[in-house]
């Protein structure tokens, strides 16, 4: 037998292999992000200032959530750890596990809008736009009436975000059509605009009670979380999220930039103002109810990137899972660090997320868009 049908008897490479093996590979990640998500959810409701066993908080979970038909006796079930994780810690965590997969949803569609790898949920200037509107409602005691009257500032927040959003979506379109450039130096203009009130608003209303109130909004908390204002926030991320997941081809094909998505007869101009305008309205919803929490949005799409890759079939739910799961934690450590207080969770988030970045910057084998 000659060389030349020794080299046609060999097996050729199979790309369809290649495709399932990254496929298996991406199903086992995801199955371990969320056993992770699921083992935390149970860990993290028995740390705290009281701490209470592992094996009680799974049970007393399993009780509440099967409506007393299995776990222990109801004698138990009314006790103070009761209380503590199914009042207190457990709608915290569930926030908590929302706000992360939101935020780092956010980030990626908004990376993939501008492409721009410096991109996070408030490119559109929404953090100081609703900054905006928690200063105009604490400073000057202003509230929404009606059926959110009792949610003043977390309404005044919510439309000062979108307002902000508008604005940069609307400058950004004026003489011609919108292109990522423009999207950020928008939201850079509109951004510092917003501080610009802000701060004139606090230098003439000389309130120290609001000015601590206002700087404590701004870091961002969980310590607002309950039943009642899970609803809302959920529905919101899980629609985002169901839509986005489905659109992963245009956002892939963002990444590879105008001319393609012409040649492929994709209008981004259209599909970047509509992922926009989404993610506004879901960054407007989670900035509104719990402050600004920063770097989530920015360095998670990252992270999975560099492990999943940038398909975004695969960096959409990934970086939900992965963004749940650093925010679980990272509220711990914002609730337990100090002994009978409780740091800021935008604070403990750029400190931690800050040196994580750095490194993903020194790091030469990873680039954005690329693995």
């Amino acid at each position: 037998m000659n060389s030349s049908q020794q080299r046609k008897n060999q097996p050729v490479p199979n790309r369809c292999d290649s495709i399932l093996q990254k496929q298996s590979v991406f199903s086992v990640i995801c199955i371990l992000l969320l056993a992770a998500v699921f083992v935390s959810i149970v860990l993290s409701v028995s740390i705290g200032q009281v701490s209470i066993p592992f094996q009680q908080s799974l049970q007393i979970l399993i009780h509440q959530l099967t409506g007393g038909q299995i776990g222990f006796p109801g004698e138990l079930s009314e006790g103070m750890f009761t209380d503590i994780i199914w009042q207190i810690r457990f709608p915290r965590v569930l926030l908590a596990m929302v706000m992360g997969a939101g935020l780092a949803l956010c980030g990626a569609v908004m990376q993939a809008s501008v492409q721009n790898p410096l991109a996070d949920p408030y490119i559109l200037g929404i953090s100081s736009g609703a900054a905006l509107g928690a200063t105009f409602s604490i400073m000057l005691g202003f509230g929404v009436g009606g059926l959110l009257g009792e949610f003043g500032v977390a309404s005044w927040a919510f439309i000062g975000a979108l307002g902000a959003a508008a604005l940069v979506l609307g400058l950004a379109s004026m003489g011609g059509k919108t292109s990522s450039v423009k999207l950020v130096l928008a939201g850079t203009v509109i951004n510092a605009l917003c501080n610009a009130f802000s701060n004139f608003i606090i230098y003439f209303a000389k309130n120290s009670d609001g000015i601590r109130s206002v700087s404590f909004w701004t870091m961002g908390s969980l310590a607002s979380a309950e039943w009642g204002t899970l609803p809302l926030v959920s529905v919101t991320v899980i629609a985002a999220y169901v839509f986005f997941l489905f659109q992963f081809r245009v956002m892939n094909i963002m990444l590879m930039g105008e001319e393609t998505a012409i040649t492929l007869g994709v209008d981004l101009n259209f599909h970047r103002r509509l992922y926009m305008v989404i993610s506004s309205v879901v960054t407007g919803v989670l900035v509104s109810t719990c402050g600004i929490i920063g770097f989530v949005g920015l360095i998670i799409p990252h992270i999975v990137r560099s492990v999943v890759g940038s398909d975004h079939k695969r960096l959409i739910p990934a970086a939900a899972l992965f963004g749940s799961l650093f925010m679980i934690w990272t509220d711990v450590f914002a609730r337990t660090i100090v002994p009978n207080g409780e740091l800021p969770i935008g604070t403990v988030t750029s400190l931690l997320g800050a040196p994580v970045f750095m490194y993903m910057l020194i790091r030469k084998s990873y680039g954005f868009g690329g693995k």
